[in-house]
This record gives structure tokens, C-alpha cells and sequence, in this order.
């Protein structure tokens, strides 16, 4: 007899709403949903970056990556939450803008450890805390700002924007997905050899916008064939419905072929059909920026260069005068720091600019080293 306890995949479903014996991957009552135009107009669009995003992972973990194309199709939280495993990194990076829509990232918990160890260079991580979180969650901002710029192409709405990305670590059933019907993207890449899969999900409203503004028609993507313009075939189905009637076959007698009824539209020229093209309604300029970032332009902050720390005694400190001499935790010739608001953000080389002390900037610091400095 059984103890009574739930498994851990009963536990999954009741969480998800879900009959813990029922398949998922199917729509209610049959098959799977066939891809439509639109699905696969969008999987064209990511798979055209495929080599983009792959740089940038590179990049950021240093390794070789490769990203193998996606699939792309339409499912619900039902048919999704099967296929994944037990536990999973959710990153949220909702569109907002011009094009508004849910969007988020669900890594397995391997493929989130192996991205932040590589990021933050901790080969010892082996769970999700908070820092590992942060580390996946910039690349996962890296690669939605990588989307963007291509939609923004595409479709040519320059108001199109990500809110900052949120992670969350734990049971897949309470991971935050769009309702109803939404858009599943698989992953499959490798990663300094090794291979991982991950999936995106989008909202079906925001890919069918996404792929409306990029040209694909209504007509296309519910599968039906686009109407014949004036002048080609319509009008051989006018002469042919013309000809099957009795009266007008019997009126048609007699003539040579040359008299035979034509259509009037027949010998009309096919008129020159163009799309009207609508001024952009756009008051500020265009670029890369999120959010009114001008408001803040004139904000003052406040700019260090440190030459470096040390850490004395109460006793010595009070002991310090005229001569004396203190070590500090830099050596010679090594690149001091430049902070903004005590935060680290660059480091650069003491110069002399006529009689004053200047410094050259000749590093960067990192979105991941920045981290690491806060924490």
C-alpha cells in the first residue's frame, strides 16, 4: 500500500494545475497545433542572429559558443511545463512600448550553473544563490538588447524596450509564464564543448505583432492562398461561369470567336497596389536608449581616482605626522581605480596635463566584475 505521500512530479502538477496522469505538448481535445506563417517568420528572425548571440555568450563566459537553430512553436503552460525539468532558472524580460508583450528565459538549473561559474570565473559554483542569479540574468539582458536591435529592424518601431530582467530559482510549476496560448522557443548550443538546451516564451500576441509589422499578411499566415490581381486569373472564372449558362450558350451561337462575351475587366490594366506608408508618429530621436535617460543628464555625481588602501590601528593612525610614510595596497606602476559614487566602474594610468595630475582611462570594468564589487 501506498504511504500516501505525493511524488514529486504529483507535487509539479497539482502546483501547475494539472492531471497528474494527462499528456501535455496538445492543444484541448487533439493534435498539435501546426506552425503558422507567423511562427515561422519569427523562428527565421531569431535564427538569422544565431551567430550574434553566440558572440555575445562568448564574450561573457569566455568560452566557445554555438548556437544550433531554434524551434518554434505555439503551446500552453500545460503542454510546456512536461518538457521541462524539475527545477529552473525563470528570467522575465517583458517588452513594453512600442510592441508590449510577456517574455521570459527557463534554464535548466546545469545550464544556469555552468553560465554563471563561467561568467563570474568561480569554477566551485555548483548552486543557485543570489550572485549566480545576477550573473545569468545580465546575460539573458544581453541577449533580449541583441533581439530588440533585429525586431526594431524588422519592423521599424523604434519604441520597442525590455524592463530590467527578474530571476527566480525553484519548482518549475510556479515559474512565471504568459496565459493562454503562448510561443515556445527551444535552444540548442554548446558551450566550450558542451552541450545544453534552453527555452524562451514569448506572448503569442507579441510574435504576431512582431510578424504583422514585418511584412507577413494576415492571408499568409492563416494559410490561404493570397487573391489574383484584377486582370489575370478572375477573369477566366467570369468567361467560364459565363459559359456554363444555357441562355448564354444559346446566345453565343452563331458568333465567330472573335465576338464571343468578354469580360469587361478584360484588357483593363492591373492596377499598381502600394501599401500606404504612415509618417512616423515618434516625437523624440531614434537609438539604443531605455527609458527617458535625458532627464537625468545634468545630474551630478560624484567621480574618484584612488591611488590605493590600507587598513591601520586606532593607535597608529593617532600616531601619524609630518614624514610618515604609509603603504599602501597597490604596486608600483599597477592602474589605479576611477569610482563614480564609490562604485567601481574603470581603472586608468596617472598622467601629468601641464602642472595638474590627470588620469587616462584604460580599462573598462565589467558588468560581472561590477557585481562582484558590490556584493
Amino acid at each position: 500500500m501506498s504511504d500516501g505521500a505525493l511524488s514529486q512530479d504529483e507535487i509539479d502538477s497539482l502546483l501547475a494545475g494539472l492531471d497528474p496522469g494527462a499528456g501535455g505538448g496538445k492543444k484541448a481535445g487533439g493534435a498539435p497545433a501546426k506552425p503558422t506563417a507567423e511562427l515561422n517568420a519569427f523562428k527565421a528572425m531569431l535564427d538569422s542572429i544565431g551567430s550574434t548571440q553566440a558572440q555575445n555568450l562568448s564574450m561573457i563566459t569566455g568560452q566557445d559558443v554555438s548556437f544550433g537553430d531554434c524551434s518554434v512553436d505555439a503551446t500552453t503552460r500545460d503542454g510546456l511545463l512536461p518538457s521541462l525539468p524539475d527545477e529552473v532558472l525563470a528570467v522575465s524580460v517583458d517588452m513594453v512600448g512600442g510592441i508590449p508583450g510577456d517574455h521570459c528565459y527557463l534554464l535548466p538549473k546545469d545550464v544556469a550553473v555552468r553560465v554563471a561559474s563561467l561568467a563570474n570565473k568561480d569554477e566551485s559554483l555548483t548552486d543557485m544563490d543570489d550572485m549566480a542569479i545576477s550573473a545569468v540574468s545580465e546575460c539573458v539582458s544581453s541577449m533580449t538588447g541583441t533581439q530588440i536591435t533585429l525586431f526594431t529592424e524588422k519592423t521599424g518601431n523604434r519604441q520597442i524596450q525590455s524592463e530590467a530582467a527578474e530571476g527566480s530559482f525553484g519548482p518549475k510549476a510556479i515559474a512565471r509564464l504568459p496565459s493562454g496560448d503562448f510561443c515556445k522557443v527551444q535552444y540548442d548550443i554548446t558551450i566550450g564543448g558542451e552541450a545544453f538546451k534552453f527555452w524562451e516564451v514569448y506572448a503569442l500576441s507579441f510574435v504576431k505583432d512582431i510578424a504583422a509589422a514585418s511584412g507577413v499578411r494576415p492571408a499568409e499566415a492563416a494559410g490561404q492562398a493570397p487573391m489574383a490581381p484584377m486582370g489575370g486569373q478572375p477573369q477566366q472564372a467570369y468567361q467560364q461561369a459565363y459559359q456554363q449558362q444555357p441562355a448564354f450558350q444559346q446566345g453565343m451561337m452563331g458568333m465567330a470567336p472573335q465576338q464571343q462575351y468578354q469580360s469587361p475587366m478584360m484588357g483593363m490594366a492591373a492596377p499598381n497596389v502600394q501599401p500606404v506608408q504612415f509618417a512616423s508618429l515618434s516625437m523624440g530621436r531614434p537609438g539604443q536608449e531605455s527609458g527617458n535617460i535625458g532627464l537625468i543628464m545634468d545630474v551630478y555625481m560624484e567621480l574618484t581616482v584612488e591611488l590605493g588602501r590600507t587598513k591601520k590601528l586606532i593607535k597608529d593612525i593617532l600616531g601619524l605626522g609630518e614624514g610618515t610614510i604609509l603603504e599602501l595596497d597597490k604596486l608600483a606602476g599597477e592602474p589605479v581605480d576611477i569610482l563614480v559614487n564609490h562604485k567601481l566602474i574603470a581603472k586608468g594610468e596617472v598622467v601629468v596635463i601641464d602642472e595638474n595630475f590627470g588620469v587616462r582611462v584604460t580599462e573598462i570594468v565589467s558588468p560581472m566584475e561590477r557585481m562582484a564589487d558590490m556584493s
